[in-house]
């Protein structure tokens, strides 16, 4: 029977919050901020924001990919989704001004120019997602200001230059997509301090450098699982202390210049499911311990120097990531 009670308080407590909600005034600032993103992004969105109001007005409801919530006295906008609508124009600045946001989704538009460096204005964002846009330029190091982030997605982009080593200032980064790019110069070994990074993906770049620079920092990457290095300009070997990233799941090396042979240590990572070696200049063979490992599906070698009767296990296909990743 205690139940009852419960059950009708958490039903009054939300149809409170939700008349608060409705009744509360919304911050001018918000308001100020998504009326100027409204006057940059064009007709596509126009349709949809109807009314002064973002958090919606008498009648009218929130405009569409906004989501706001009450603090105090005011409502506040904490989340902003406009995504394939194929938005035409640069980075809108404006955004910068809703500084409660905790994400921000302009993914799958045309935005070009670069990201101003305002973003690290935005210390409440845990999710930043402007992948499959024109953006350009360098990538920010404001964004190593962003300390409650814990998603960013910049793949499918034309950025340029290196990679800022202030994104190692993240604690919480956990998903790190930088794919598809034009960016150069040495991955930062400070990334290896993140100690919530599961994923790291540079692949398809002008990076250079080695493997043994990037782990070159003692425990580094701790949480990783997936690492994709793929189609740049890596030298060098596989370095034995690679092994050290014990909860490695995928290691994609393929379509760069890293020469040697492959070190059985490499096969003693525990959870190793994926390994791409393909399209290097390796030689040597492949120690009998990865054709053992009780996890190895899929390990590809094609164009290297391999000794004759190296084979590849499993089925070589195009890892991709699906969308649903990006909600985890």
């Amino acid at each position: 029977m205690a139940r009852f009670p419960l059950l009708a308080f958490s039903v009054i407590f939300i149809s409170l919050s939700l008349l608060n909600l409705a009744h509360s005034k919304t911050l001018k600032r918000d308001v100020k901020a998504l009326n100027e993103i409204k006057a940059s992004l064009g007709w596509r969105v126009v349709y949809a924001w109807v009314g002064d109001d973002p958090c919606g007005d008498g009648d009218l409801p929130p405009w569409s990919g906004v989501t706001c919530s009450t603090q105090g006295d005011y409502r506040v906008v904490t989340e902003l989704e406009v995504y394939a609508v194929s938005i035409v124009g640069p980075f809108p600045t404006a955004v910068t001004n809703l500084l409660d946001l905790t994400r921000l989704d302009l993914h799958n538009n045309k935005l070009t120019g670069p990201i101003p460096p305002q973003i690290g204005r935005l210390r409440r964002l845990k999710i930043l997602n402007l992948r499959w846009n024109k953006l350009q330029d360098a990538i920010p190091p404001e964004i190593g200001e962003l300390k409650s982030l814990t998603h960013l997605y910049l793949s499918f982009n034309n950025f340029k230059g290196e990679i800022p080593r202030e994104l190692a200032n993240l604690p919480g980064l956990r998903y790190l997509y930088l794919q598809e790019n034009r960016l150069i110069g040495r991955i930062p070994a400070e990334l290896g301090t993140l100690q919530n990074l599961r994923h790291l993906d540079v692949g398809n770049n002008h990076l250079v450098g080695t493997i043994r620079e990037l782990i070159r920092i003692e425990g580094c990457f701790p949480a990783l699982r997936n690492l994709y290095l793929n189609n740049n300009y890596l030298t060098g070997g596989i370095p034995a202390q690679l092994a050290n990233l014990s909860n490695l799941e995928i290691l994609y090396l393929s379509y760069n210049k890293m020469a040697g042979v492959i070190p059985s240590g490499l096969a003693h990572i525990p959870k190793l499911i994926y390994l791409y070696l393909d399209h290097n200049q390796f030689t040597g063979r492949i120690p009998d311990a990865f054709y053992k490992h009780p996890f190895l599906k899929e390990m590809y070698i094609d164009g290297n120097a391999f000794r004759p009767g190296v084979n590849p296990i499993g089925v070589h296909k195009v890892l991709e990531v699906s969308d649903t990743e990006f909600l985890v």
